[in-house]
C-alpha cells in the first residue's frame, strides 16, 4: 500500500467535512489541480483509504425510532463465520463486529419502536444456530458522530 502523504491528508481533511464539495474547491484550498485532486482522491479509493461514498440517511425520519446495539454470545467463537452472513439478510442491523470481551459479537441496529425490536430478537436473531444469548443496549440519544481524525 503506498503511504498517505500530507496533501493526501489535507483532501481527507476537507471531503470528511463535505463529501459533495466540488474538485476545483478543494484544489484551490491545496493549491494544485482539480487533475491531482481527482488522481489522489482515487488513489485513495483504490487503496481501501476511502471507503465508499454516499449520503448519510436519518433513520428517525425513514420511522426507526429505536437504535440499540445488541452484545451476541456465541455456542463458540469460531460460530461467527456461520452467524454473520445470517444476521446480514436482516436490514435493520446496520453493523457487525466479531469482538473480544463478554460478546462475541456486537450489532447495531434500527427498529421502528420496541414491538418490532421484540419481533428482531425473538424471531430473527435468537434463531440463529450458534445464538447462545443476546443482551440488548437501547440508545436513547447519539451525542455525536465523526469520523477518524487525520493527522
Amino acid at each position: 500500500m503506498e503511504k498517505v502523504d500530507e496533501l493526501d491528508k489535507e483532501i481527507l481533511r476537507i471531503i470528511i467535512k463535505n463529501a459533495r464539495i466540488p474538485f476545483a474547491e478543494v484544489a484551490e484550498t491545496c493549491g494544485v489541480s482539480r487533475a491531482a485532486i481527482h488522481q489522489r482522491v482515487q488513489k485513495l479509493i483504490d487503496t481501501s483509504v476511502i471507503e465508499g461514498s454516499g449520503y448519510a440517511v436519518n433513520a428517525q425520519k425513514l420511522g426507526y425510532s429505536t437504535c440499540t446495539y445488541i452484545g451476541i454470545r456465541l455456542e463458540k467463537g469460531s460460530m461467527y463465520k456461520t452467524v454473520a452472513p445470517e444476521l446480514k439478510k436482516i436490514p435493520e442491523i446496520t453493523e457487525c463486529h466479531f469482538t473480544t470481551g463478554a460478546y462475541t459479537m456486537l450489532i447495531k441496529l434500527y427498529a421502528r419502536d420496541n414491538e418490532h425490536l421484540m419481533e428482531l430478537l425473538n424471531d430473527k436473531i435468537q434463531e440463529i444456530h450458534g445464538v447462545v444469548s443476546t443482551e440488548t443496549l437501547i440508545s436513547l440519544d447519539r451525542s455525536f458522530q465523526r469520523e477518524i481524525p487525520i493527522f
